[in-house]
């Protein structure tokens, strides 16, 4: 989760509050492009994605009778064709060749326009080819009644599903890709893929698939699910209700970017007018169906963590529920809400599951060891590690009481015992620092404004700074340290939002050198490296990123004291700063370094940047971190003068690409199109808008590094499982 400028987020808000491998395919197609026929089913979950008509024990066939259905058919053909689109396995929605979707209001059957509580159907099997229809929010199950009309009843009656053809899909959004991914050559083999090591996609307004809501995450500001039990229609809806008509209760208008009268169209599914936009921060970019586009070109390794800013959720979560006073408490602290979005991602295992057609079968799914990682990856699916990235881990805050000092939320025990937690969870890569200090030490400081001012909000005090070394930038850093700073405050004079912020910090705030760059005095605490190596100790994969230009140190000095070294991984555009130095050791440990949200020229210059620190030897391997719903903008397009990304294109074919790619099959991506609306993202016109476009990233890759960037993209993966190996093999 960065706050280049999500931190902003505090800045107008605490005014506001003082004053106030081989070619053998891999589909991954749900049919949802194609409902034509099936073979009969042979359990509940081959339904899925797929054309019937319903039978009943009495050898009728269901149709529309009136508002409700009948068993009055008399053959399939007059019968009415239902699309069965999985809502969870073994649950169906039954959507009709007029996009009616059969529903009970707990008493009868009918139809709705839009998927309800009602419409979500439970199928079991009571022998072969017969199955029970049953809904859990009626507590009844449907069956006929003497007139053969569909009816809720306590007992269920028993029903067949016949294969049809000519169904109208279930609303979906598409991957528009053209033929089926590829498989490992081999469990020894080399993975032949991309790694994605830093993103967020549990982010988002709900963090459940809607059956039994849970809260948002961030404090409610951002709009839009990674998934949710009705698809797309709900999941990426009109977000009118959290960000306000035309926008105007936008967080991200409001506070983030300082510009109050700037609006947006709300409306999501299926016209995206406004969102998801590379720029927008706060709507979802992460759906589910995006992510798949990015498998198929490649995606093998996908980090996503769970993530959290506890101070800014604070202000957020004052700020929506004054502006949404309908809206319900929600959680801010840090280790409650990142646990939350690790469960939620993990029942999106389960959703693509139900989707591919039953359990084990998905795309998608969750990995606890390298070793692991490499049979789904040779299966030719996604590894998916679970993360965390707060500040407050295992609840060690720190808070500067007035008479009291310093006050520590944690202590060895409980780090001791939630580790062991998040790890039976399988969490598997963590950040121990993020952008406000913690009792384990200080953050690295990028922002010399926002977030000093966040970090007070959260721990009562401002940084204590020294003169970064070396300046602070220049030939002696990979990523610059600190930032040019004055004081805490956000303006520089009498400016009403300037005297608002003074009179609630009592007048009191901190001076700094302006000419030279500040980094954070606070290093890292005993408690700090207790956990750090405990952290070690389990064999977790450790992001250098955000912590203390001087933490960072400590960190490597006691990976180089670990028999063997521990690798560790700066995934995140090294915030806090990475002299050169440091960057060889991470690279000398085994461990990677790979860009922060680049569009295809960033990362192509990316990997000129890492050339002369690259160990000698070693392939070049460079995959991304783009922080996705990170509250983080994502790469804008790369420009003028940059060879166009001409639509559509083909991946694996080509002289560029080389050897590693022989035997899989080409694959053709078109323009992300949604057939309902028309709408289209290029990426030359609107950057990587969300994750499908890691698709069309890929091509820009190409145009711009050729073979030699193809060649440190689809190693990345390889060398992330490597360092992984690295990390738990000792």
């Amino acid at each position: 989760m960065a706050s280049h400028k999500s931190a902003a987020l505090a800045v107008l808000a605490l005014a506001t509050l003082g004053g106030c491998g081989n070619s053998s395919p891999v589909s991954g197609d749900n049919g949802a492009g194609n409902p034509a026929a099936n073979a009969a089913p042979k359990t509940r979950y081959d339904l899925a994605n797929h054309c019937y008509v319903l039978k009943s024990a009495g050898n009728s066939y269901i149709q529309r009778d009136g508002a409700g259905y009948s068993a009055t058919a008399a053959d399939a053909a007059s019968a009415e064709h239902f699309y069965m689109k999985p809502t969870a396995l073994g649950r169906y929605l039954f959507h009709a060749k007029d996009a009616a979707i059969l529903t009970t209001d707990g008493g009868g059957v009918g139809t709705v326009t839009r998927a309800v509580d009602g419409s979500d159907w439970t199928i079991d099997t009571t022998a072969p080819g017969q199955y029970t229809v049953s809904s859990a929010s009626a507590g009844q199950a449907l069956a006929t009644d003497s007139a053969g009309k569909l009816v809720m009843a306590a007992a269920p009656s028993t029903f067949n599903f016949v294969p049809a053809s000519g169904c109208t899909a279930y609303p979906e959004i598409s991957d528009d890709v053209v033929g089926q991914t590829y498989r490992g050559s081999g469990i020894n083999k080399p993975v032949v893929g991309f790694a994605e090591v830093h993103t967020h996609m549990a982010m988002g307004h709900e963090m459940s698939d809607g059956t039994h809501p849970v809260g948002p995450s961030a404090g409610g500001v951002m709009y839009g699910q990674m998934y949710n039990r009705f698809g797309a229609p709900e999941a990426l809806d009109n977000c009118e209700a959290y960000h306000g008509p035309n926008g105007i209760r936008d967080p991200e208008a409001l506070i983030l970017d300082l510009t109050p009268l700037v609006t947006h169209d709300t409306q999501g599914w299926p016209d995206f007018v406004d969102w998801p936009a590379y720029q927008s921060q706060l709507h979802q970019a992460m759906y589910y169906k995006w992510v798949e586009r990015a498998w198929k070109a490649g995606l093998r390794v996908m980090v996503s963590e769970g993530t959290n800013i506890a101070a800014l959720c604070e202000v957020a979560r004052i700020y929506m529920t004054t502006v949404r006073p309908e809206a319900p408490t929600y959680d801010c602290n840090d280790m409650n809400l990142g646990i939350g979005q690790v469960k939620y991602l993990k029942t999106l295992q389960d959703y693509v599951d139900a989707q591919e057609g039953g359990p084990g079968k998905g795309w998608f799914r969750i990995v606890g060891s390298p070793a692991e990682a490499r049979r789904v990856i040779n299966d030719g699916k996604l590894a998916v590690v679970p993360g965390l990235e707060f500040s407050n881990l295992f609840n060690c805050t720190t808070k500067s009481v007035l008479g009291l000092g310093e006050q520590v939320g944690c202590t060895r025990e409980d780090i001791d015992r939630q580790i062991d937690e998040v790890y039976a969870l399988g969490v598997r890569e963590l950040f121990p620092y993020h952008d406000v200090d913690s009792a384990l030490g200080g953050t690295g400081i990028f922002d010399g404004l926002v977030l000093n001012l966040v970090g007070f909000w959260g721990t009562g005090h401002f940084w204590d700074t020294y003169d970064c070394p070396d300046g602070g930038e220049g030939e002696t850093y990979f990523y610059d340290a600190g930032a040019r700073m004055t004081t805490a405050i956000p303006g520089t004079g009498n400016d009403p939002l300037t005297q608002i912020v003074l009179g609630t910090l009592g007048g009191t705030v901190p001076l700094y050198p302006p000419d030279k760059r500040q980094c954070n005095a606070r290093g890292m605490t005993e408690l700090g490296r207790y956990t750090v190596q405990k952290l070690m100790d389990k064999k977790f994969i450790l992001d250098i990123d955000h912590a203390e230009l001087s933490i960072k140190q400590d960190m490597i000095d006691m990976a180089k004291q670990q028999t063997p070294t521990y690798p560790l991984i700066s995934a995140h555009g090294g915030h806090g700063g990475i002299s050169v130095q440091q960057a060889r050791d991470i690279l000398a440990l085994g461990g990677l370094i790979y860009p922060f949200k680049p569009n295809g020229k960033g990362h192509v210059e990316f990997i000129q940047k890492l050339k002369p620190i690259w160990p000698a030897g070693k392939p070049m391997a460079v995959g991304y971190g783009m922080d996705a719903n990170g509250i983080a903008d994502r790469a804008g397009p790369r420009g003028a003068g940059s060879t166009p990304l001409q639509y559509p294109f083909t991946l694996f074919k080509g002289p560029e690409w080389g050897p590693q790619f022989k035997g899989i099959a080409p694959l053709k991506f078109n323009l992300q199109t949604v057939p309902e609306s028309g709408k289209t993202w290029n990426i030359d016109e609107v950057g990587t808008a969300h994750y499908g476009m890691v698709a069309d990233y890929v091509e820009e890759i190409r145009l711009e590094g050729g073979r030699e960037g193809l060649d440190a993209l689809y190693n990345s993966a390889e060398a992330y499982i490597q360092m992984w190996e690295k990390t738990v093999n000792r």
